[in-house]
């Protein structure tokens, strides 16, 4: 997808589904992103639970233009507000800021990352003690310190730097027996190539399973160095982005020793996966592997969450499996404030983010893909095997796509919304709409596994939009009437 040109002046601060996000040098620039530190330190302070003595707020950062630079910068924010910054020696997954967090009993954590955004953008993420993103009521309370104008002056300093990476490495090897992950690969005859897409979880799965993993080709990797450009993608696991590694799948089940692709956005906090076929999975089929794997052979307890783009398929082999689903917008925040309040097994998005119950209540790709990995040994048949059978469990195949719309600008994306929402189409390429959800956007209901989403980015003016439907060939047809729909706005 081309990059949009540069806007010409800067969009006001404020926070998203999961941050502060923007152009690097027109958004997001050393002045403006100082006292967004500073103030989502004072409030990361002020709203400490109670009990909680720490004044340590972890820094952590990817591998992005400048954000390691920027890091460090904002280390000086929060020493001028009196606390004391905790910087990550190297560029890490977000999850193991999320990680260091919990187990330092930190105040919470300031990650500079745009995640799964175009190269030009950063941003900056914010988690809470708990180990997870800080919720709305949270960011609003930051956007009203920023207004108020507090003022803070840096305080500059050589940070403490500690090994975030080395932490996090070694608190998931106490979650998942990787030795015997490794010899289950290696027994089936499976071999894992893991996409980073240049990305900061780059080497982790590989330590996860250990140097003979490594040395048998058991485990690999591809596009494993830093490049800040991602190769001219936005590091976000969509197939269009995934040929290098859907490739290096098939030549290798095409030799003789069935491949699994596992691919990482650009901050570690989201997956994706391709079968051994060349087949592209998001998490419309590896969440209902998780929850029958979790669910039926570990038997963990726990309902599951799944947000209103997820595939049918998702509450299907829950049901049957006797747990209770709930349905949340799109957002992990939402899914993370049912794991702090009740029990869960799953929960995940559409769009690659998957969290555990026994686990943080936070997106973990490597961890994701440690447990996928233990699903296909414990099953004993390669991923698309495996999807395939649980599809037929659970009445067949339904296929997939989301298609993204760059808009004009802003002002044609509330046109379309305000379009949408006063007026919703009662038929999609010749089909009748049943129900329209407002929970997240608009989703237009046809039938069972039969439906359309569409839903507004947070960050740019973007729109998404989802299909699930009976047969690829009909998922093209309601994604490309969608299109003609909002491009005739």
């Amino acid at each position: 997808m081309a990059s949009a040109p540069l806007p010409l002046e800067a969009s006001p601060i404020a926070f998203g589904t999961d941050g502060w996000r923007g152009i690097l040098g027109v958004d997001i620039t050393l002045d403006r992103l100082l006292p967004v530190a500073a103030a989502a330190a004072q409030e990361l302070a002020h709203s400490a639970p109670e009990g909680l003595k720490s004044r340590e707020v972890v820094i952590g950062y990817d591998r992005r233009f400048l954000a390691p630079e920027l890091a460090e910068a904002i280390c000086s924010a929060v020493r001028g507000c009196g606390l004391e910054p905790l910087l990550s020696a190297t560029a890490t997954p977000t999850p193991a800021s999320s990680w260091a967090v919990v187990e330092r009993h930190a105040l919470g954590a300031l990650v500079i990352t745009a995640s799964h955004n175009p190269p030009e953008w950063l941003g900056l993420k914010i988690k809470g003690p708990f180990g997870g993103s800080v919720e709305g009521d949270f960011t609003r309370r930051v956007e009203t310190r920023l207004e108020a104008g507090g003022i803070t002056v840096p305080i500059l300093g050589d940070p403490q730097r500690f090994d975030a990476l080395g932490t996090y490495v070694a608190g998931l090897l106490t979650k998942v027996d990787t030795a015997a992950l490794a010899a289950g690969l290696e027994r089936l005859g499976l071999r894992v190539i893991v996409d980073p897409m240049h990305g900061s979880a780059a080497g982790v799965l590989p330590a996860l399973l250990g140097d003979g993993a490594r040395s048998s080709g058991v485990i690999s990797e591809i596009r494993a160095n830093r490049d800040p450009l991602f190769g001219g993608n936005p590091p976000e696991p969509l197939a269009p982005y995934l040929q290098e590694l859907i490739t290096a799948v098939t030549a290798s089940t095409a030799a003789g020793r069935p491949a699994m692709g596992i691919v990482f956005d650009g901050d570690g906090d989201r997956i994706a996966a391709v079968d051994e076929r060349g087949r592209f999975c998001s998490t419309q089929l590896l969440m209902p592997l998780f929850i029958d794997h979790l669910a039926r052979a570990r038997q963990l307890p726990g309902c599951v969450i799944k947000t209103v783009s997820g595939s049918d398929l998702m509450q299907l082999v829950a049901e049957g499996l006797g747990r209770q689903v709930l349905e949340k917008p799109v957002g992990f925040k939402y899914i993370a404030a049912e794991m702090l309040t009740g029990e869960v097994l799953v929960g995940g998005e559409e769009s690659g983010g998957v969290g555990f119950g026994m686990h943080l209540p936070e997106r973990d790709a490597p961890f994701a893909a440690l447990l996928l990995i233990e699903a296909l040994v414990e099953g004993g048949v390669p991923l698309g095997e495996r999807i395939d059978a649980l599809q037929q469990r659970c009445g067949g195949a339904a296929a997939y796509d989301r298609l993204d719309l760059r808009l004009p600008d802003m002002a044609a994306r509330e046109r379309l919304e305000a379009k949408l929402a006063a007026a919703p189409p009662s038929e999609v390429a010749g089909s009748p709409v049943l129900e329209v959800i407002t929970t997240d956007g608009v989703k237009l209901r046809l039938g069972p596994s039969h439906w359309l989403m569409l839903r507004f980015s947070g960050t740019e003016p973007l729109l998404r939009l989802y299909c699930e439907a009976p047969s690829q060939a009909r998922v093209a047809e309601v994604l490309g009437w969608a299109r003609q729909l909002a491009e005739g706005n």
